[in-house]
């Protein structure tokens, strides 16, 4: 048996089989990456495909012994689907696609992406990016989110779900893009230099608030 997300898969309920997340930036794919994903499940005899709230693709079923050959035909390195990390990050189509976008949040969830996906950190950390104020990437219970207005980006801090929702606070409003990736990168910083091993909204409530916000935006 694997340990906790070793080579990226997790345990099933029948304590036999596991689930395996590529990572799909953005959820946005190809119809040929579909096209390989079906053809690896029908191989392996995969028992479900599930599309994940993070917009990714889930194979449900896998076989312990077929783990290390379904990544290297799928062509990628398994994602960081759990533990103490910068988890899969919520994008919407944003002004890319979608006709209320107010920002474009593909290119800026993309090159969060790039930079964070799997980086670690005290606790699990996720981060949504909406192109209006629909938020339909959930910014507002994630660590870290950022939301489209006709002035900026609006970021918000310390979200989360699960059986202790929260609401992520309001830390700034009205940056360009480079403003708001800088932004992040010193939270994620700070964050990560803090000595806590609290989730990041637990952390800011046990610092304050203003002591955060003075702490990354100077």
């Amino acid at each position: 048996m694997l340990k906790k997300g070793e080579k990226g898969a997790v345990l099933q309920r029948d304590k036999k089989t596991y689930a395996i997340v590529p990572p799909v930036p953005a959820g946005v794919v190809t119809p040929d990456y579909l096209e390989k994903v079906a053809a690896v499940a029908r191989k392996y005899g995969i028992a479900a495909l599930k599309i994940t709230s993070a917009a990714r693709i889930a194979l449900v079923g896998v076989k312990e012994e077929d783990i290390d050959e379904i990544w290297e035909e799928l062509g990628t390195s398994p994602g960081a689907a759990i533990g103490a990390c910068v988890r899969s990050i919520k994008i919407c189509p944003g002004t890319t696609f979608c006709k209320l976008g107010q920002q474009d949040s593909l290119s800026l969830g993309l090159e969060l992406d790039k930079r964070y996906h799997g980086y670690k950190l005290p606790n699990k950390f996720k981060i949504g990016v909406s192109g209006c104020i629909n938020q339909c990437a959930e910014n507002c219970i994630k660590d870290l989110g950022f939301m489209g207005t006709p002035k900026g980006w609006t970021v918000t801090v310390g979200g989360q779900g699960g059986a202790k929702p929260r609401l992520a606070q309001k830390l700034a409003e009205g940056l360009t893009t480079e403003e708001a990736l800088e932004l992040a990168d010193r939270i994620i910083r700070f964050y990560e230099n803090s000595e806590t091993k609290k989730r990041l909204g637990d952390f800011i409530e046990k610092i304050g608030f203003e002591t955060f916000k003075k702490e990354v935006l100077g």
